[in-house]
């Protein structure tokens, strides 16, 4: 039991600390390039929206707000992280945590690039891999980007839980 709440602890400072340095690269690069920051009030809308039974939308910056879309956005943002620190563990294994390598999370996060480029993108009324957006290329780049970033981060994050929490499993 305790090897179980240990494993669950080790694997949320996995996906947070993964999140959290995606942010962190996001923001320098943001600010560093003059470009927009991370935003998530987009995918806290689009998930607002489902209840009503609206799935997909012509503009999801045309959509209607949701209440409190920023801090949701955000929300979802980390329990999302730490729902791919749970998948990377249940495919590869608690190994993987007892010793990390980069491989692993790279190929689930540019495996994972089908949610965003086949689900939300089109569900946003971006098209398929943002090919209705004025620069399709930029908005995939920042796709792929951001999911190498996530998986750097989340190796990182694993070599430095073993630092922090050293009597795991």
């Amino acid at each position: 039991m305790a090897d179980g709440v240990a494993l669950l602890l080790r694997v949320l400072a996995i996906g947070v600390g993964a999140t959290a340095f995606m942010d962190i690269v996001a923001i320098v690069q943001s600010r560093v390039l003059g470009t927009a920051g991370p935003d998530y009030a987009p995918v806290a809308r689009w998930i607002g929206h489902m209840p009503r039974g609206q799935f997909r939308h012509g503009s999801i910056t045309a959509a209607a707000p949701v209440a409190h879309e920023h801090a949701a956005g955000w929300l979802v943002h980390y329990v999302t992280g730490i729902a791919y620190a749970v998948l990377l563990v249940a495919i590869w294994g608690t190994g993987w945590v007892r010793n990390p390598t980069i491989l692993p999370p790279l190929i689930l996060l540019l495996v994972a690039l089908v949610i965003p480029f086949l689900i939300m993108q089109p569900a946003f009324g971006f098209g398929i891999a943002g090919s209705k957006l004025p620069r399709p290329w930029a908005a995939r780049s920042r796709s792929i980007a951001g999911h190498v970033t996530f998986g750097i981060g989340l190796y990182l994050a694993a070599r430095l839980s073993l630092l922090l929490f050293p009597a795991f499993i």
